[in-house]
């Protein structure tokens, strides 16, 4: 007879670490797709697969909840084979076989005609993006998709905000939601309230077959990595400022910015009534520690479960607890 051996302590407790990292993130992508209304029933998306740790754990993440969403949608992966040498072309079909995820692989020498023209030492990712984005909307529209979903994720959002800020002269971010210049698709970022290194060890954890890019986060002179630099710092000074930052996003005083397509300063008069307490009485209230989200999982629920009954999702979004700041890092 086979001896048994006791899970040892840390087994258990690396075990215990590893299912909180996934509910929680789970809890995440859910929380963006209800408060965003990104996917409705009937939904077709396409998961736009490029092979790293952020594309493998969205599509993880969708998996898992298509099993318990009170809305049913369908998932197809998409990869674009841009020919970059030594790229792995049998990884991500073997893979997604293996889960059986219906899968699109597109090949387009998208590399080959960024070396071309970009000079060496010159930054790729304008060019490398518009000829990407271009295959990914002919691709959604031939395979009937009605989302197309990327896996930008929390860090990226806030790095596209300061980018702007720095070398656009913009206040603009990421979208989590929005449709495209032509009006013909919705692009949605699920990942968009979770945090890269939540991310990174979760594709750990999961031993996702991830393929490295040589043109995307390779390039020593990105401003993106600078950025990226920037607020890892600022994070290890000051716990909590990035998470900070990112609630400003979803809490913005046009009146108190300076855009006059944003609010009419113009048009602005005196009051005959006292308003009570000055400037601050033109602010929203400061957003409670606990706040309602909207999130696909049954009130009371930190997971995904076994789909209920229609009766029982009378709403397409369920009311749960949202942590506060200190209880999500």
């Amino acid at each position: 007879m086979e001896q048994e051996f006791p899970v040892s302590r840390r087994a258990r407790k690396a075990r215990h670490e590893a299912n909180k990292l996934a509910k929680r993130l789970r809890g995440l992508v859910g929380a963006a797709i209800g408060d965003y209304r990104m996917i409705a029933d009937g939904d077709r998306i396409m998961v736009c697969l490029s092979g790293g740790k952020d594309s493998h754990a969205l599509l993880d993440l969708l998996l898992a909840l298509s099993h318990c969403a009170p809305v049913r949608f369908e998932l197809v992966a998409f990869n674009l084979d841009q020919k970059q040498p030594g790229f792995p072309a049998h990884v991500l079909p073997d893979y997604l076989t293996r889960r059986g995820v219906p899968y699109r692989i597109e090949e387009q020498n998208t590399y080959g005609i960024v070396k071309r023209l970009i000079p060496a030492g010159s930054t790729t990712c304008s060019l490398c993006s518009r000829l990407r984005r271009g295959v990914i909307y002919r691709v959604a529209a031939e395979l009937g998709c009605t989302k197309i979903a990327l896996g930008h994720h929390r860090d990226d959002l806030l790095q596209t905000l300061l980018l702007n800020m720095f070398h656009g002269g913009k206040l603009k971010a990421m979208a989590p939601k929005l449709v495209t210049d032509d009006g013909r698709h919705i692009v949605i970022r699920p990942l968009a309230y979770c945090r890269e290194e939540d991310l990174a060890e979760y594709a750990r954890l999961r031993q996702f077959p991830i393929i490295p890019c040589n043109l995307c986060g390779s390039q020593p002179n990105l401003q993106r990595q600078a950025i990226r630099d920037m607020l890892q710092d600022w994070e290890r000074r000051f716990p909590g400022r990035v998470e900070n930052m990112f609630r400003a996003m979803r809490n913005v005083v046009p009146s108190h910015l300076a855009d006059t397509r944003l609010f009419d300063f113009a048009e602005l008069k005196r009051q005959d009534s006292d308003r009570g307490d000055g400037e601050l009485s033109w602010d929203d209230p400061a957003p409670p520690a606990e706040a309602s989200w909207s999130v696909w999982f049954p009130a009371g629920t930190s997971a995904p479960c076994a789909r209920a009954s229609t009766d029982q999702h009378r709403q397409v979004m369920f009311s749960c607890t949202r942590p506060g700041p200190s209880d999500v890092e």
